[in-house]
């Protein structure tokens, strides 16, 4: 099985796939192996990527909250926000480090970016649809995650900060550039592609994973072969077996290339391995 994050990763800057690794997904898939999406955006936020690539059967989303059956369109399973921990974070954390600028993602398939005034846009703009709300409504429908900014902190700061106010039920990751989120605890890439393989009948030694931020270190660790892009994060570098090419300079399909000249059938693979 092959485990590769979007952004950063399978995606080049651009947010296209190359056709080098179309190709290359389609010559695993003949030989037997298999491609998971593990991404930290929702499920209603990965369709057109998924078209783009003929991509079948389950997908990891929404950093491991969210496991996707991409055929039938529908969630196998979700987690959400409890409201109240949320605010109560948010109000601790505010008195640390001052104004905060949030977003939300809304629960379901039809979930929406809910930002309130002073966030700017980013990369996560192409995730869902945006709409502005006073900060007071971030709450008013189910929450899966909270996007965290600060006009004075680093995402490093930023993130560091809050890990020393997060309560419990709570978890904080840095997903990407300007992108620290707060999530549900207990879900990170790594139970969400390990619950993947698990429905798959497939285990972690059998598993090459590639990403290139911090939210991408369980998943490595996780992995039997890690694999960090040459533009990701140094975090996560230190943690990976190998290290990729840039996702501009199609790291992944680099990477698999060399994997696939040493790779036996999959059925082979299957009995060693068993």
């Amino acid at each position: 099985m092959v485990a590769t994050d979007l952004d950063g990763t399978l995606l080049r800057s651009d947010l296209t796939v190359s056709a080098a690794t179309r190709g290359m997904l389609r010559r695993l898939a003949g030989r037997g192996v298999l491609h998971v999406i593990v991404t930290g955006r929702p499920a209603s936020g990965c369709g057109s990527f998924f078209r783009t690539l003929g991509y079948r059967g389950l997908a990891v989303c929404g950093q491991g909250a969210q496991i996707y059956d991409v055929d039938r369109g529908v969630l196998l399973s979700q987690a959400e926000l409890d409201p109240d921990a949320a605010r109560e974070f948010l109000a601790r954390l505010a008195r640390r480090v001052g104004r905060l600028r949030l977003a939300v993602v809304t629960s379901g398939l039809g979930s929406e970016f809910l930002v309130a005034p002073g966030f700017s846009r980013g990369g996560e703009r192409e995730q869902a649809s945006f709409r502005l709300v006073g900060e007071e409504h971030l709450f008013s429908d189910p929450v899966d995650k909270v996007l965290l900014r600060h006009d004075g902190l680093s995402d490093g700061e930023l993130a560091a900060e809050a890990r020393l106010v997060c309560g419990p039920g709570l978890t904080v990751t840095h997903a990407g550039p300007r992108i620290v989120e707060l999530l549900p605890a207990g879900f990170d890439k790594a139970t969400g592609l390990s619950r993947v393989c698990e429905m798959l009948g497939a285990g972690p030694r059998e598993v090459v994973a590639f990403g290139d931020m911090p939210n991408d270190i369980p998943m490595l660790r996780w992995a039997g072969h890690g694999v960090a892009m040459a533009n990701g994060h140094p975090d996560l570098q230190a943690v990976a077996d190998e290290m990729a090419p840039a996702n501009d300079e199609d790291g992944v399909a680099v990477v698999l290339g060399r994997l696939l000249g040493a790779m036996p059938s999959a059925a082979d693979a299957l009995r060693t391995t068993r």
